[in-house]
C-alpha cells in the first residue's frame, strides 16, 4: 500500500434529471443496456456468483443539477469505456423510458494523503448506522457525545474507502464534525435507514463526489469540498 497517490475519478453526466429515489432503478437500467458486457465492476457481483467486497470504484448519483451520473474510481475508469462506446440508450428508470446520452465527461485526479491544513465538506444523505450502533447512537442523550459517536464512524468510513483505494495513512486521520443535519428517514428495498447532511474538516484530501458509508455505490454518502458546494 502507499502513503499517498493521485487518485483518478471520472465523472459522467447524462442529459436527463432522476429523483434520489430513481438512483437504484437508473443502475438497473444502466446495467440492462450494457447486458453480457457488464463487469464485476458495475455492480459489484455478477448471478449471484461473483462478489466483490471493497470500495465500489463506480457509483450511481445524482448530482449536478439533478442530472443522472455516474462517478468513476480508478480502476472503474479503465472499465467504462463499455459504455462510453453507445451513442445512446433507451434506458427504463421505474415505469418511464428515457433516451440516455452522456452529455459531459469530467475527468480529474486528486492527490489523496494527509496534510498539515485542514479541508472543509460536506456529505449528503450520508448512512453511517447499522442496527447495532443505531441503537447505541439513539441511547445517547447529550449532543455532543452523538457527534463524537458519528465522528468515529465517520473516520472509520474514511480509512475503509482508503484501504479501498490502496492507500495506507502513515499519520493520524482527523475529522471534525462542524455541523449536523436533524436525520431523515430513506428507504433502500423496502428498509427505512436513519441518513445524516453533515459538514465536517479533515486533515485528508479527499475526491470530490465519490461516496462513503453504506450504499455508497448508489448515492449516499456523497463528499463535496466546501467551496466546490453550487456544483451539486
Amino acid at each position: 500500500m502507499e502513503n499517498s497517490k493521485y487518485i483518478r475519478i471520472l465523472k459522467i453526466i447524462f442529459n436527463f434529471e432522476i429523483a434520489n429515489w430513481e438512483v437504484v432503478p437508473f443502475r438497473g437500467a444502466i446495467l440492462e443496456a450494457l447486458k453480457q458486457q457488464g463487469n464485476l465492476y458495475f455492480h459489484n457481483h455478477i448471478d449471484d456468483v461473483q462478489y466483490r467486497y471493497s470500495y465500489p470504484l463506480i457509483q450511481y448519483k445524482r448530482l449536478s443539477y439533478n442530472k443522472a451520473c455516474i462517478v468513476c474510481v480508478e480502476q472503474g475508469c479503465d472499465v467504462i469505456g463499455q459504455l462510453l462506446q453507445k451513442d445512446e440508450m433507451s434506458l427504463q428508470i421505474g415505469s418511464r423510458i428515457v433516451i440516455g446520452k452522456v452529455e459531459k465527461i469530467l475527468p480529474n485526479r486528486i492527490f489523496m494523503q494527509i496534510w498539515n491544513s485542514e479541508f472543509h465538506y460536506r456529505i449528503k444523505r450520508w448512512l453511517p448506522l447499522n442496527s447495532e450502533n443505531y441503537e447505541k447512537y439513539n441511547n445517547i442523550v447529550d449532543l455532543k457525545e452523538k457527534i463524537e459517536f458519528l465522528e468515529k464512524i465517520l473516520k472509520g468510513n474514511l480509512l475503509s474507502m482508503c484501504k479501498g483505494l490502496n492507500i495506507y495513512l502513515s499519520r493520524e486521520l482527523e475529522v471534525c464534525i462542524n455541523n449536523l443535519s436533524r436525520p431523515f428517514l430513506v428507504t433502500n428495498k423496502g428498509i427505512k435507514l436513519m441518513a445524516f447532511n453533515i459538514e465536517f474538516t479533515s486533515n485528508l484530501s479527499i475526491p470530490n463526489y465519490i461516496g462513503i458509508g453504506k450504499n455508497a455505490s448508489i448515492g449516499y454518502g456523497t463528499i463535496m469540498e466546501q467551496k466546490n458546494i453550487k456544483d451539486e
